[in-house]
């Protein structure tokens, strides 16, 4: 949730609070009136996508690195926004292919669904390759960035990955968003 919105609605609820500590001992004696459920429309918690979208067709591989991503977030007991996010990042790093040594096309010694760098830190070269691993080391570096389920996708994705292209990873969130919403309970 934004903290323009959070804070929102906690001066709404003070209000009301206020409200009902002044005007309970009299409207305790007014005559009931018949209640009737009202619809109130509620914000959405995720924030729009920021920027021009791009998107891609996904081959079966793709898919299941997809599928593997929701899966080890789950696992890390993380909620969907964790999802989109690394399935963003994952879409700008690799466009979800779970690259190996590029040789002279390689981005010094990154590797996987996230070009995850071994000499970083990032765990082997076998690790890295792994989807759940890669994807848990993602999170694991997510989950250290303050306000990280409240910032807007790119700046989240950029704490943990450090990239040249730090804006890049936006125009990819709505696609992660449709993918997350496609599979997340399935």
């Amino acid at each position: 949730m934004n903290t323009i919105f959070r804070k929102s609605m906690l001066s709404v609820a003070g209000l009301a609070f206020a409200g009902g500590v002044f005007a309970g001992p009299i409207a305790a004696h007014a005559n009931p009136v018949d209640a009737k459920p009202v619809a109130v429309a509620v914000q959405s918690a995720a924030p729009k996508p920021q920027g021009e979208q791009s998107h891609i067709s996904l081959n079966d591989e793709q898919t299941a690195n997809v599928k593997a991503i929701i899966a080890a977030t789950k696992k890390a007991g993380l909620p969907e926004r964790a999802a989109v996010i690394s399935i963003a990042t994952s879409l700008q790093e690799s466009k979800l292919e779970n690259l190996g040594h590029l040789g002279d096309m390689n981005d010094h010694d990154s590797l996987g669904l996230f070009q995850q760098r071994p000499s970083s830190g990032w765990g082997t070269p076998e690790q890295i390759t792994n989807p759940e691993y890669s994807t848990t080391a993602f999170l694991k570096g997510l989950k250290q960035v303050d306000g990280w389920q409240d910032m807007p996708l790119t700046d989240a994705a950029q704490t943990v990955q450090v990239s040249a292209y730090p804006d890049a990873y936006a125009q990819w969130e709505q696609q992660a968003a449709d993918l997350v919403g496609q599979y997340w309970n399935s």
